[in-house]
């Protein structure tokens, strides 16, 4: 499979939150170091693609679509 992403890194899925629509899955791409990033997707994409804690995961981040936010 080819890809027109550039940003794509390898990870672990630390933690899994569905809620009513969506799911929130935390990946540590940073070998247990701290680095952790966020995504929000559907919890019909989670199923679907098998999401479960402690898989090992590719994140591929687009750079036009990347958002933030403070807790």
């Amino acid at each position: 499979m080819k890809l027109s992403t550039r940003n794509v890194l390898k990870g672990k899925v630390i933690e899994l939150t569905e809620g009513m629509v969506m799911a929130k899955v935390k990946v540590d791409v940073g070998s247990g170091n701290g680095n952790v990033l966020t995504a929000l997707i559907s919890v019909e994409a989670a199923k679907e693609l098998g999401v479960k804690v402690g898989e090992e995961i590719t994140v591929m981040i687009k750079a036009t679509s990347v958002m933030l936010a403070t807790e």
